[in-house]
């Protein structure tokens, strides 16, 4: 399984438009969220996913907010869940994230069933549960 990081500029079209396809089927579809999937944000993210032949596996996206640093649009593809596969994903986010932007703090917004799952990679709940989207989020931060 590959790991890819790259910045919109880098990307081919067939690599942004499987990318898109998958989180409007995660985010808009299966969530049942009708939002701007597309954002300004794309235009500045690092872009990174894991990948196993021709299928993203999983992705991420990595946005640099001057004092603090995020990551968001965290997915699995249906095809490879409860492979523990999130983990994996994660792991080597933070590494691009250390890497690129050491010693700065990431500040996420989780959805909120997930503020375990972000706690075991040192997250910590920084408020409470309010609605994005009509969907309960925390935001964390990790420093």
């Amino acid at each position: 399984m590959d790991y890819h990081i790259k910045k919109l500029t880098e990307l081919t079209t067939k690599e942004f438009l499987e990318i898109v396809k998958l989180r409007i089927v995660v985010f808009v579809v299966e969530q049942n969220c009708p939002y701007q999937e597309v954002d300004d944000a794309d235009e500045v993210a690092w872009h990174t996913w894991l990948q196993e032949g021709t299928d993203i596996v999983g992705y991420t996206r990595i946005i640099d907010q001057g004092d603090t640093v995020t990551f968001g649009r965290v997915l699995i593809n249906p095809k490879y869940r409860n492979q523990k596969l999130g983990n994996k994903l994660l792991k080597e986010t933070l590494k691009v994230v250390e890497e690129n932007y050491p010693n700065r703090p990431i500040v996420i917004g989780a959805q909120a069933h997930l503020t375990k799952f972000y706690g075991a990679f040192g997250f910590e709940a920084v408020s409470e549960v309010y609605l994005e989207d009509d969907i309960p989020h925390v935001q964390m931060r990790r420093n």
